[in-house]
């Protein structure tokens, strides 16, 4: 199955070309630009471009767009990733379930190391928070523990480079 994924990405990362490339880099900055812009910058005709980006969303490379939203702007002050604990492993599809009913939770990463599930949560403050994980994510069934690690600073936020050949 792993060999398969890998297959698929490669087929896909040899259907990218420099003009796909120069695409993404482009819309990455700023995903509300003009088609028309891209054009001229790419030296292509708006039409092309408008033919790749629906070309890449197929491929899946392109998967949303979007406006991105300031959490704290909208009081939401407190920035954390909880590190999870699960009774096994197996069980994480199913508590994944159960952290998509809770709308403070905004990303959830299967992981090795220490904790099974690293969970990114945003929270009006340390109260808030403190509800969160106590009243539940804690009682989620097979969450066995979790450490909280307070975001003090976004330093940086940035998508994936992009190489240019």
């Amino acid at each position: 199955m792993i060999n398969l994924h890998y297959q698929l990405q490669s087929l896909t990362m040899d259907r990218i070309d420099t003009l796909d490339k120069k695409i993404l880099n482009i819309i990455m900055k700023n995903a509300r630009i003009a088609s028309k812009d891209v054009a001229l910058e790419c030296g292509v005709s708006r039409a092309a471009i408008h033919q790749r980006i629906q070309r890449l969303i197929e491929m899946k490379v392109i998967t949303g767009s979007g406006y991105n939203v300031n959490p704290k702007a909208l009081g939401y002050n407190t920035c954390t990733y909880v590190g999870v604990s699960l009774e096994k492993g197996s069980m994480y599809r199913e508590v994944v379930q159960e952290l998509e009913k809770i709308p403070e939770v905004v990303e959830c990463h299967f992981t090795t190391g220490p904790y099974s599930m690293l969970i990114k949560v945003y929270a009006q403050d340390n109260q808030h928070l403190m509800e969160l994980l106590n009243d539940q994510i804690q009682h989620i069934a097979g969450v066995t523990e979790t450490e909280t690690l307070i975001s003090l600073e976004q330093s940086m936020n940035r998508q994936i480079y992009i190489k240019v050949d």
